[in-house]
């Protein structure tokens, strides 16, 4: 399956409801995450990406007045165009709520992307990828690009974060330690359980099972705390 037949539009209509487009950019800045290969999605063709993205935002609706876009990096990689749609977007669909989505290293772009949407009547909802709050495990082995140890400070700049579970080394108590820190100092908290990729780091069957049987049940029906189990369960990817 090639990148641009990627599915690039979902709704997702349980917790937090709102549309979800997989836009193209330019890929993460970063790009030395040991767990990620998302950045494969990027491509230095501004114009082919534009239209790639054109043609998935076309296909929002406003249904639920609340629109997520990712793009397998930081918003700040979209092109100039592509931000300038979504903003046309937001207005002509009366979207209230945006959400994206932005490294660590990239917050600095926060401020003034808020100010542009509050502008035109919109919230604008930051999540970043925090994957651990277990600094030496998160930059020794995951090698996060995060030099913050402070989850306060960490959580500073955005609304939400992501975490990454099932690889070996992650315990039962870590585990719902990251939850609940996510969920002090985090509006929601993104549970993602490690999946195969091209990466050298693989899941760990033996803590996705502790996570599945001892974790997973607590959290499920908790409204600020999304769980997938595969990359694509927002039904994009």
């Amino acid at each position: 399956m090639t990148m641009e037949r990627l599915q690039r539009y979902s709704v997702i209509r349980e917790k937090n409801p709102r549309e979800i487009v997989l836009l193209k950019g330019r890929g993460c800045q970063w790009r030395r995450c040991a767990f990620c290969d998302y950045y494969l999605d990027g491509s230095p063709d501004e114009e082919a990406d534009f239209l790639v993205n054109r043609e998935v935002l076309a296909q929002v609706t406003g249904e639920t007045g609340c629109l997520e876009v990712i793009n397998s990096g930081s918003f700040s990689d979209l092109d100039d165009r592509t931000m300038d749609e979504i903003a046309s977007v937001c207005c002509a669909k009366h979207i209230r709520e945006l959400h994206f989505e932005c490294h660590w290293i990239n917050r600095g772009a926060i401020p003034k992307a808020r100010s542009r949407f509050r502008g035109l009547g919109v919230t604008l909802k930051i999540k970043t990828g925090v994957e651990t709050f277990d600094a030496e495990f998160r930059e020794n082995v995951l090698n996060k690009g995060i030099k913050e140890t402070d989850p306060a400070k960490i959580a500073e700049p955005f609304d939400e974060c992501c975490l990454l579970f099932g690889i070996a080394g992650q315990t039962k108590a870590g585990m719902i330690r990251d939850i609940e820190t996510g969920l002090k100092y985090f509006e929601r908290v993104c549970v993602n359980i490690m999946n195969e990729n091209g990466t050298e780091i693989h899941p760990d069957p033996e803590v996705i099972r502790t996570f599945h049987s001892e974790i997973l049940p607590v959290y499920r029906d908790n409204d600020r705390v999304d769980i997938l189990m595969n990359n694509t369960d927002f039904g994009v990817g």
